[in-house]
């Protein structure tokens, strides 16, 4: 395939999936890593397409379109690893936590995994995660199980979260636009807003690419909770900016 081809193809899919994996264009197209890191450099620089880590996300990119689990947690992972590694500071030994779906917060369990903090969750990844380490330290809340972001939803698990209280809360979102944190079903924003109203101290954990964007329901205001934890990388222009509503923590960084 000529160049030109493989530019143009790797464009489209782009377009066609919102984000897409240096893995799945590699695999598409039988090329190698270092090919496709070189065809995504040159869609970047032509304004065809915005680089993300371990793919590339279209320009045009609509937050409304929810990747899948596994989509989630092929992108960004060394911000998301960086964003856990700050958030489980903020964890101390006999806390009971929350802990909400999505990629970056399995990652936060994959820090505290093993320690003595009690973990609530409505995430099925997370509670494995926990379970394995320590099966009594991890309480799974069951509903209904969304299989789009392997959690558990619906008016049986937010009867649950709303009997419990917890240290802190830990959640992420699919998108954030000024005060607003949104999310893409109104049950699963439930289940996190009783959680979140329930814990003395709450935080978001979000990557750059989250900032400026919306989803379809709005679950929680953002100056009601006690920290935005990112990281290092995130445009100083967007911290400047929310920092208006909340503390702002970036990974690696001095608070």
């Amino acid at each position: 395939m000529l160049k030109s081809e493989r530019l143009q193809y790797i464009g489209r899919l782009a377009d066609e999936k919102g984000i897409v994996t240096a893995t799945e264009i590699m695999s598409a197209l039988n090329v190698s890593d270092m090919t496709v890191r070189r065809d995504l450099d040159e869609l970047e620089k032509s304004g065809k397409l915005i680089r993300v880590h371990g793919g590339a996300q279209a320009v045009n990119y609509n937050i409304d379109f929810e990747l899948s689990h596994f989509e989630k947690s092929t992108v960004n992972t060394e911000e998301k690893k960086a964003i856990a590694r700050q958030a489980a500071k903020l964890i101390k030994d006999n806390d009971t936590v929350f802990l909400g779906p999505g990629t970056t917060i399995e990652q936060l369990a994959k820090e505290i995994a093993g320690r003595k903090v009690r973990v609530i969750t409505n995430s099925l990844p997370v509670f494995e995660i926990i379970r394995q380490q320590d099966p009594d330290q991890v309480f799974l809340a069951g509903g209904t199980f969304r299989s789009h972001t392997s959690c558990f939803v619906g008016p049986l698990c937010a009867e649950v979260l709303g009997r419990l209280k917890f240290s802190a809360a830990f959640i992420s979102c699919n998108g954030l636009a000024e005060n607003q944190i949104t999310t893409s079903t109104i049950e699963e924003g439930q289940v996190q807003e009783t959680a979140l109203n329930n814990a003395r101290y709450r935080y978001l954990l979000i990557d750059e690419h989250k900032f400026n964007r919306e989803d379809f329901y709005v679950y929680y205001k953002l100056y009601n909770m006690d920290g935005i934890i990112t990281d290092a990388t995130t445009n100083p222009n967007l911290i400047a900016h929310y920092s208006q509503y909340t503390q702002i923590i970036q990974a690696g960084k001095d608070e």
